[in-house]
């Protein structure tokens, strides 16, 4: 006990020195950065600044944040999840309200995924949404079929990193990685957003069940 917290406490002090130095050395928001957006939406292929901003001035950003996406969800994987949990038969207050539910929650992520070039919504938005539709299905003992287990779900997973990096790769010739020619930057991000939600919807689903997809019940 004595040895944990001699490592625990020092680890723990370095973790919180880092944090607060970060916030110190942080600078001061460039008040240039609006305007500058604004001048260059013509090039971004969308008219949401936000969109504009994520998935095509930064894009890097959102590439990072599925990759890491991505690598807690392989974190809870490697723990090998609760073989041995069985879940409640759903009530039937819950199975009802997940059949009105579920449908609503699809149809509002797929608006929000084709909104989000010119108005609040996007991806990760619409990804939560679908996440929570999986979520409901889950606590309604709903499982998917054993034929679209394992390489299915393992690659829609993995579809929205990789339909990103492909799509960046793919310009590298001509323009570099990730900058989108202006006359296809639109198509281009709706693709990108329609993997990424997909993505996005079915990592959720999966952290929430906890286990990989082998076919065996959670």
């Amino acid at each position: 006990m004595i040895r944990e917290c001699w490592v625990r406490w020092p680890l723990l002090l370095l973790v919180f020195s880092g944090i607060a130095y970060a916030v110190v050395i942080t600078p001061e928001p460039a008040q240039q950065l609006p305007p500058l957006v604004a001048s260059h939406m013509n090039a971004s292929g969308v008219t949401n600044q936000v969109t504009a901003v994520l998935l095509n001035f930064r894009g890097y950003d959102t590439l990072l944040e599925l990759a890491v996406l991505l690598v807690a969800l392989l974190g809870a994987w490697s723990l090998g999840g609760l073989t041995e949990y069985r879940s409640p038969p759903p009530g039937l207050v819950l199975e009802m309200m997940s059949r009105q539910l579920v449908p609503v929650l699809l149809l509002v992520a797929g608006y929000l995924l084709w909104a989000g070039a010119s108005s609040p919504g996007g991806a990760f938005q619409a990804g939560s949404l679908l996440g929570a539709a999986g979520v409901l299905l889950l606590l309604c003992d709903w499982r998917v079929e054993n034929r679209f287990l394992t390489l299915p779900v393992r690659l829609s997973i993995v579809a929205g990193l990789g339909v990103f990096i492909l799509t960046g790769a793919a310009l590298l010739l001509d323009r570099g990685f990730l900058h989108f020619p202006p006359i296809v930057a639109s198509k281009l991000i709706l693709v990108i957003e329609a993997a990424a939600t997909l993505s996005i919807g079915i990592t959720l689903a999966a952290l929430f069940l906890g286990n990989p997809p082998t076919g065996r019940p959670g």
